[in-house]
């Protein structure tokens, strides 16, 4: 057994005994293998135990890993990192998922350059819990707004929220941070229950990476983002 097996056996352990915890069913927490700055080996190797979805930062770096990958059948490639305004149309064009969208503008370069033989684009809002001046997200309080302006482009999908607040140590901490998360995703879901237009599919809560992932299973997360535990230390 190799190494990123064994570990990806690992952390698919230590989600279940999260949601054991929690009291939620283990099949209501996904998996993504965060793959940055690693090589298209590892990822072949994760794919290999069964992982299909994968999370990049570095626009470029993604796309040569496709390109090399193109022979395994069913990968999903999520764009984690930071968007600019000069890389949309090639995360529009080849990613099926982004959870860093912050901003309308940058929504609407994705949306306008979504190429119209692939289905809609997956996307979530990033926000700023932590208030940080020098961190990317919306801040809570307009993340509604942006998520009704959002969810009417019409080559997106508006699938939820993301967060990445600051390295906390403690459990309580950790698990006080991600509960903000929750709450406002919470405020967007009701929206869309009470019929706001193009929130029928909200239901991606992205919380949570190696250190941190137990106390996000239990604030709500239901998708994990975990480099380190899978592929090692970089």
């Amino acid at each position: 057994m190799t190494t990123i097996i064994y570990n990806l056996a690992q952390v698919q352990r230590r989600m279940a005994l999260a949601c054991a915890r929690a009291g939620r069913d283990v099949a209501s927490v996904s998996l993504l293998a965060v793959s940055k700055t690693f090589g298209f080996d590892a990822v072949r190797e994760a794919a290999a135990a069964g992982q299909r979805a994968f999370g990049e930062n570095y626009v470029q770096e993604a796309l040569d890993k496709m390109a090399v990958l193109r022979d395994l059948p069913g990968l999903q490639w999520h764009c984690i990192g930071p968007l600019q305004s000069n890389k949309t149309r090639s995360v529009a064009e080849h990613f099926d998922w982004v959870h860093s969208v912050d901003r309308l503008k940058i929504a609407q370069r994705l949306s306008d350059q979504r190429p119209a033989q692939r289905a809609p684009l997956q996307v979530c809002l990033q926000i700023n819990v932590d208030g940080g001046s020098t961190k990317a997200g919306v801040a809570p309080e307009q993340a509604l707004a942006l998520a009704r302006a959002v969810a009417m482009l019409p080559r997106l999908c508006l699938r939820g929220l993301m967060s990445i607040p600051e390295p906390a140590i403690e459990y309580e901490a950790q698990y006080a941070l991600h509960t903000k998360a929750r709450a406002v995703f919470d405020q967007i879901k009701a929206a869309g229950t009470a019929g706001a237009p193009g929130l029928e599919q909200f239901d991606t809560l992205s919380l949570g990476m190696t250190a941190d992932l137990d106390a996000a299973i239990a604030a709500g997360s239901t998708l994990v983002r975990v480099g380190t535990g899978i592929f090692g230390g970089r």
